[in-house]
């Protein structure tokens, strides 16, 4: 873990959380060692060891008591505490605790003083050293093993030079037992060096959750709004049909459809496919989107619309970004069509009178890439009855099953012609189902992108769905 992690805020509060556990230990062994002294100092009539360890403990729980109301004061605020000055201003009255009640003991006569220093209360110590190792800090708990160490040596050393005749233990056991103290501070910084790193690691597993939640909330928010920018009904023509379907591979994607009604009476029916999938293709062709909108009325004539939204975006885009776009502006009170297509294609034109698709190619390179190119002019058409404009993106006829096979123009071109006499709707719900029974469920690699403009005049079958869906069955 990094300095900068370990002194970050989340780190310090996680600490201090830590430390009021600590805390909270320690008044439980507190209050367990102050019951413990009033019963034994008032069965044993005691009374000056009791008032003297009485008032040591309840200056240690008066002290912990203190410092534990700010800690949680200060969790509650959210905003870390200085923890160095008290944590040695801790230890320090903490690892007297355990030294004092052995000097009390060797002072109050109740027992021989070298006894006392292999009392239960030495034991002390160690309880001190384990709950040290809640500060997450493998210093301080080195310190408090240290500090605890010298605490009873020094109380070794008063004993032996103030009653030599009292030992009856070999001097060399009580260094045995002080090295045992320190040893155990070793291994409490060992523990405590351990627990801090796996706390850093589950606040940055945590952090990197949070962040990861965000940017899904701002994928999600950012898909709610490209997808309001998709058309949400049919224009509604007379005699003409227009339907159109987008997946993105990812929550949000660099394909878009979109129709717009002209003030001539016309209808612009475009679609697009920034390079990539992603958040920033969607950003690129939220952008294409608008320029398009307001080329289509800004009067430069339909074959000046490649060249002014390439223009645009070139300005816009850096060199590895481009888009494949292609528009069709319909008259519906000619039929007539004219469809320009800068680096997107093949368009498909089903032709009803002779049951076959033609491809119709762009017409110059996708926008973005070079300034100042200039587009060739649209290639116009007149639709029959029963004939349609087929619109899709490369994500269709590239995506590859299992075994690595796309599913190609050919059929793509095979399910069109299969559902020649089907509503525009249709059409692309039958390519959908096509492409993903091709796949087998491999994973979606681009956006997916369709749009079906057809001339309907005299050609439906009027009746049911289910009547519709066995006409279909019978061609």
């Amino acid at each position: 873990m990094s300095l900068k992690q370990i002194e970050s805020g989340a780190f310090q509060l996680a600490a201090l959380k830590s430390e009021s556990y600590r805390i909270v230990g320690l008044l439980g062994l507190l209050g367990a060692l102050l019951l413990y002294t009033l019963v034994r100092g008032l069965a044993g009539l005691h009374l000056r060891l009791l008032l003297a360890e009485t008032l040591l403990l309840g200056f240690a729980i008066t002290y912990k008591v203190g410092k534990l109301v700010v800690i949680r004061k200060a969790l509650r605020r959210g905003a870390p505490v200085p923890q160095t000055a008290w944590a040695i201003v801790g230890i320090l009255i903490e690892t007297q605790i355990p030294t004092i009640t052995l000097f009390l003991l060797i002072e109050s006569g109740l027992m021989n003083p070298a006894q006392a220093l292999v009392e239960p209360a030495m034991l002390i110590y160690f309880f001190f050293i384990i709950l040290s190792t809640l500060r997450l800090s493998p210093g301080l708990s080195l310190l408090t093993g240290l500090l605890s160490a010298l605490g009873y040596l020094a109380v070794t050393f008063y004993t032996l030079f103030s009653y030599p005749a009292a030992n009856a233990n070999p001097t060399t056991s009580y260094f045995i037992y002080a090295a045992l103290i320190l040893a155990g501070g070793f291994a409490a910084a060992f523990v405590a060096r351990q627990i801090r790193v796996h706390v850093g690691a589950a606040l940055r597993e945590a952090e990197l959750q949070s962040e990861l939640e965000r940017v899904n909330h701002d994928l999600e928010i950012a898909r709610s709004i490209q997808l309001r920018l998709l058309p949400d009904h049919s224009p509604g023509l007379e005699n003409f049909e227009v339907a159109g379907w987008n997946q993105p591979a990812d929550q949000t994607g660099g394909d878009y459809f979109d129709w717009q009604a002209l003030p001539d009476g016309r209808l612009a029916v475009s679609l697009a496919d920034a390079t990539g999938h992603g958040i920033g293709p969607a950003l690129v062709s939220t952008s294409c989107r608008a320029y398009a909108r307001a080329s289509f009325l800004s009067g430069n004539g339909q074959d000046g619309v490649l060249d002014h939204l390439n223009r645009l975006l070139a300005e816009d885009l850096s060199a590895n970004r481009f888009v494949t776009f292609a528009v069709v502006f319909l008259d519906p009170a000619s039929s007539s069509v004219k469809v320009l297509s800068a680096g997107h294609g093949p368009i498909l034109w089903y032709r009803h009178e002779t049951d076959r698709i033609e491809a119709l190619e762009a017409q110059g390179i996708p926008l973005g890439m070079i300034a100042g190119v200039k587009y060739e002019q649209g290639i116009e058409v007149c639709l029959a009855t029963g004939d349609f404009l087929a619109l899709v993106t490369d994500g269709f006829y590239e995506w590859e099953n299992p075994a690595g096979e796309e599913f190609g123009l050919r059929r793509l071109e095979a399910v069109l012609c299969e559902s020649r006499d089907l509503p525009a709707e249709e059409v692309i719900a039958r390519l959908r189902a096509a492409v993903a029974g091709f796949c087998q469920g491999a994973d979606q690699k681009d956006d997916l992108t369709a749009v079906i403009l057809r001339r309907t005049a005299g050609l439906f079958v009027v009746g049911t769905g289910a009547e519709r869906e066995a006409a279909f069955l019978t061609l």
